[in-house]
């Protein structure tokens, strides 16, 4: 068979689902939404809604939420509509390689690996510097020297690594053990954000909306410049939800509880960061919160000191929940390589306990390494151009998904078709290209290193391959 014949080999949905019958189907809509509001409502509450505010659109902020969360939720009724068609491992990696075949499915897996890994980190990262803040102000701090990694002038980011460890250490205790953790934190997350909304607004002066869209953000076509340079910024951290469908194999009646735990994420984060942004912007005015912590700095200003440590702590908790549902999603992902052959086959075993042990320890281990001795920041942009590659193959893969007369469509399709998909990958494109230069080009060099794995070692060791011969 030709070599280029060979990569586009589309493997098959009966396959996927005979291999993932190895892991148990425990996962209920509620754990999923635990899971997804975990990790989208992360760090990014508490700090994109002050600085967008003050550099972009004022409390015009709340409209670029809503209008970020629109996007989410078109992407995400494609990934629900695929995942309730499909209830596979993988997420994007398996539906590109049914739809597209395994060479893109490759790369898109691939692709999520700047999302899953990158993200760990970048987030273990942002809770080690919310926790060492912390520990200065009642006389614990680290030396220096265990705050930061080498090119930042320390030695190692110890709290960053630690704390993947400890999130790790519950994974591995089991998948009931762990969703009980992540959704108990979640509740725990929520009721300190709607603590914040409920009493803030008692504080919130009218007129700080007076100025609601200020003059000086109102450039490009008919003046959105602000609002939509805000809306692609606030994108990224509804970035995640897709992670939802990583759990397909894991998950009770997938044909609903998907959709379900997929379109529930979007609906309450979009509510939560809306109102909060709302809120914000009415105690402060807008001028004063380009700071890192925004609702803590708004409690100290309206002389409610007291609360901003319990801000601090629900931005912990929040970080944490995010680290914990992406090492799920990552080792899940890393587990769908192996069980394919495109990496080593002992990343696809599952122990007693029905969990990918081999999956999660090589997940660990990079993300570990990267939070400890990496700094991120040159990179950030590459976990939003590999989520954005996704969401546009998805989107519209959906478009080929509905002429697939071997795949079951009973459950939740995609309203508006075919014009809903068509313009979800071409609004995933537009925010792709603009992206940093540097950006592209070092996610190009990402996908060079992917094709060249994928044409030395994947292509040979492939189940497709595997059958063939």
């Amino acid at each position: 068979m030709h070599l280029l014949s060979r990569a586009f080999q589309k493997e098959s949905v009966a396959g996927y689902l005979e291999k993932d019958g190895q892991m148990a189907r425990v996962l209920s809509t509620k754990d999923l939404i635990g899971l997804g509001v975990g990790t989208v409502i992360g760090s990014g509450i508490f700090i994109l809604p002050g600085h967008e505010a003050a550099n972009n659109a004022g409390p015009a902020v709340a409209i670029a939420f809503l209008l970020a969360a629109v996007f989410s939720g078109i992407c995400g009724m494609a990934f629900a509509e695929f995942s309730s068609a499909m209830p596979v491992a993988g997420s994007a990696y398996s539906y590109g390689s049914v739809i597209y075949g395994e060479v893109i499915g490759w790369l898109l897996g691939w692709s999520l690996i700047l999302e899953y890994f990158l993200a760990v980190s970048a987030i273990a990262t942002g809770f080690a510097a919310y926790l060492n803040s912390l520990l200065s102000q009642i006389g614990l701090a680290l030396p220096k020297a265990l705050q930061a990694g080498p090119d930042q002038g320390g030695f190692v980011n110890l709290l960053a690594i630690v704390v993947i460890l400890i999130a790790t250490f519950i994974l591995f205790a089991g998948l009931s053990q762990s969703k009980k953790v992540e959704n108990a934190g979640v509740v725990l997350k929520i009721a300190i954000i709607l603590l914040f909304v409920i009493g803030g607004l008692f504080f919130i002066k009218p007129s700080n909306y007076a100025d609601f869209y200020p003059k000086q953000f109102q450039t490009g076509l008919f003046g959105l410049g602000g609002i939509t340079a805000a809306t692609a910024s606030i994108i990224f951290s509804f970035l995640g939800f897709d992670t939802i469908a990583a759990h397909a194999a894991e998950v009770k009646n997938p044909t609903k509880t998907m959709s379900r735990g997929i379109l529930g994420t979007v609906v309450i984060s979009s509510t939560l960061y809306t109102l909060f942004a709302i809120v914000l912007t009415g105690i402060v005015n807008y001028k004063k919160l380009g700071v890192d912590d925004p609702a803590a700095f708004a409690l100290q200003t309206i002389k409610q000191t007291q609360f901003s440590v319990v801000i601090t702590i629900g931005a912990l908790i929040g970080m944490f929940t995010a680290i914990l549902a992406l090492i799920f999603a990552s080792s899940r992902l890393a587990y769908s390589f192996g069980r394919d052959g495109l990496m080593p086959k002992g990343l696809g075993r599952v122990n007693a306990a029905h969990l990918p042990k081999n999956a999660i320890l090589l997940a660990v281990i990079v993300e570990a390494f990267l939070a400890g001795f990496i700094p991120l920041s040159t990179l950030t942009n590459l976990i939003n151009i590999g989520t954005l590659t996704a969401f546009m193959f998805i989107t519209f893969g959906v478009l080929f998904l509905r002429k697939r007369s071997d795949l079951a469509h009973k459950g939740f399709k995609m309203p508006f078709y075919p014009v809903l998909p068509t313009l979800a990958a071409g609004l995933s494109l537009f925010l792709i290209i603009r992206l940093p230069i540097l950006t592209l080009k070092l996610y190009a060099l990402w996908v060079l290193i992917g094709l060249i794995w994928y044409f030395t070692y994947g292509i040979k060791h492939s189940a497709i391959s595997t059958k063939q011969s």
